[in-house]
């Protein structure tokens, strides 16, 4: 578990959280993960579909998926093995479609959306998922946001005690700005007023989402949080503020587009984030260049 001055429940409610961030985080994962959602698939067809990686790539990336209980590997004879979604992967797919609608909402991307020959977006969800995860599973960026969300308004000494007990004071302050730049936090320059900026608020049902999902309970139970409130309207933040980080999907053309479901659903089919019929809004371009972390 991570060192927090948190409360023991707080604190081993946000090490599952990171945890969790730890296993579905990393380049490629999610992309792999809503591949095989609809059904197995042989490692050949995951490699048509993600022409991009390279065997050394892939194959290490499926293992540690199946280490991990996301990913179930079949042997159905010899020289044939398919991949699909375990259970605990199954489970996952509504939380990536929360993380999906609030990066659809605060994510802002060079220029709106142009909708291909077919009529299908270019950008799609999974990219939305993977920058929106790059912001918060940034080190100590996830103890710090939940640490503003407990305490509300608080000084750069008061967060570092709770998110980064052990480091000095000054070890803060660089995780500080780059929230601030990553428009998660607000700061007004004073020593006693760091906190939450309405996208960091509107991180409320993704976390609770996580939590719920770390858990091993079903995300019907993410409608309350000991920490992140119960479900309630996002706060009135403005769009167009938001700049994600520079797409890590190669060209759109190998991509398969996604439709956003735009509020957190307990219910999720296999196939839901596939659909042709979903739309995923455009937005507008970025009022002011804030752009989050590249990997």
């Amino acid at each position: 578990m991570i060192p927090t001055g948190l409360p023991r429940t707080v604190h081993a409610d946000l090490s599952r959280v990171i945890e969790s961030l730890g296993m579905i985080t990393p380049r490629w994962n999610v992309q792999i993960l809503t591949t095989v959602a609809e059904r197995p698939l042989r490692y050949t067809e995951i490699k048509a579909r993600m022409p991009w990686l390279q065997d050394g790539q892939l194959h290490p990336k499926l293992r540690r998926l199946t280490a991990a209980g996301l990913v179930e590997r079949t042997e159905h004879g010899t020289r044939h093995v398919s991949y699909g979604l375990a259970a605990r992967g199954a489970e996952l797919m509504p939380v990536l479609t929360v993380i999906a609608a609030w990066g659809g909402t605060h994510l802002e991307k060079p220029a709106p959306h142009q909708p291909d020959a077919a009529g299908a977006p270019t950008a799609t969800a999974v990219q939305d998922i993977e920058d929106s995860l790059v912001l918060i599973a940034y080190r100590h960026a996830t103890p710090i946001l939940w640490s503003l969300q407990a305490r509300g308004p608080s000084s750069a000494k008061a967060v570092a005690a709770d998110a980064m007990p052990g480091h000095g004071l000054s070890a803060v302050y660089p995780r500080l700005r780059q929230l601030v730049e990553d428009r998660l936090v607000d700061t007004d320059g004073e020593e006693a007023d760091y906190r939450l900026a309405p996208p960091g608020r509107d991180l409320a049902p993704v976390y609770r989402a996580l939590s719920a999902w770390a858990a091993g309970r079903p995300l019907a139970a993410a409608a309350a949080h000991s920490v992140w409130g119960r479900l309630s309207a996002p706060s009135q933040s403005v769009t167009g503020m938001w700049a994600s980080a520079s797409s890590r999907l190669p060209a759109p053309a190998a991509n398969t587009p996604l439709a956003v479901q735009t509020t957190p659903s307990a219910q999720w089919r296999a196939g839901e984030l596939f659909s042709h019929q979903g739309r995923i809004p455009a937005r507008m371009p970025a009022v002011a260049s804030a752009g989050g972390h590249r990997r």
